[in-house]
């Protein structure tokens, strides 16, 4: 059908972390807005734009050699905006019985050849689950703008002291997608790559993804572009790390022209050997403003549990 597709593919070691032992998850939110992307152009038949991923829980790994499945359909439609709900699965090539390694909702707006949106058709639910799902992502929309305002709401300056670590490169012709702009899924391996280093500041390069949400985008970056990301950790838990991420990105020629384009919190965890998390040490929060973000990680957290969870399909 025209508002679901699946997309086959073996994961490679090109796709792992560092360590190369399991898919690093900048790999894996590549896969997703791969996949939802797709759905999204094909039921609007047009250009479309990633507008927000939420809400990734990474609660199984993938390891290199892996099937991987990515499922991806339209569970709720606006005047020019689909949600898009994606669900990823690996299994062991010789057994291929496929588990769940995390499942979110994207949001695309279609545009038109000048950028501006345009109207896609709209969908309705035709089975019980359809509607459960459709229902579960209109209730997420009040809570999902509260919690982009509330990321937007806090500054981050040079009072910060916590951990913090900066990209800075141009946009590659490589990255580019139909629309000549860098794919949303590209961008959002670059938010994790960033975060990582920092997070592996504090504790070691064993540390690995394990959520990573409210990831908003508010305009396109060009290619060509200067691009610039900034990881900062603004909280840490008996055994998690929580990462904001800002980019930004303008002109080569004029760096003082940066333009924010994106933003997102991520959280890792120090796996260990035997592949538990490791105690994370406290964050020394010195300035009112690490105070203030920490408080703000704080209730983010409970604004995501305050979420109605995605019915279990």
């Amino acid at each position: 059908m025209d508002d679901r597709i699946t997309l086959r593919f073996l994961a490679t070691p090109q796709d792992s972390t560092v360590g190369g032992e399991i898919v690093a998850a900048g790999s894996v939110l590549e896969w997703i807005d791969k996949a939802g992307y797709a759905c999204a152009v094909g039921w609007s038949a047009g250009y479309c734009v990633t507008a927000y991923v939420g809400n990734v829980h990474f609660s199984r790994p993938i390891a290199a050699g892996n099937l991987v499945q990515a499922h991806a359909r339209v569970i709720h439609t606006g005047r020019s905006s689909m949600q898009v709900l994606v669900v990823i699965e690996a299994a062991d090539v010789q057994t291929r019985v496929y588990a769940r390694a995390t499942h979110c909702i994207l949001v695309f707006v279609a545009v038109d050849s000048d950028g501006r949106p345009r109207e896609v058709p709209t969908w309705s639910p035709r089975t019980e689950e359809d509607r459960l799902l459709h229902e579960n992502a209109a209730g997420r929309l009040e809570a999902r703008r509260e919690i982009r305002d509330a990321m937007l709401a806090q500054q981050y300056t040079d009072a910060g002291t916590t951990p913090r670590t900066t990209f800075r490169f141009l946009a590659q012709p490589a990255v580019t997608n139909f629309g000549g702009n860098a794919h949303g899924g590209t961008v959002m391996r670059w938010i994790e790559e960033t975060a990582f280093a920092c997070a592996a500041s504090w504790s070691s390069d064993r540390a690995v993804a394990v959520y990573s949400g409210g990831i908003h985008f508010f305009q396109p970056i060009r290619i060509g572009h200067l691009v610039e990301l900034d990881a900062r950790l603004i909280h840490t838990g008996p055994h998690s790390m929580h990462v904001a991420v800002h980019v930004r990105s303008g002109p080569a020629t004029d760096p003082t022209a940066m333009a924010a384009t994106t933003l997102c919190m991520t959280v890792f965890v120090d796996r260990g050997p035997d592949g538990r998390a490791l105690p994370v040490r406290s964050l020394d929060l010195v300035s009112d403003e690490d105070r203030r973000l920490d408080a703000h990680a704080v209730d983010l957290i409970a604004a995501r549990a305050a979420l109605p969870p995605l019915p279990r399909l």
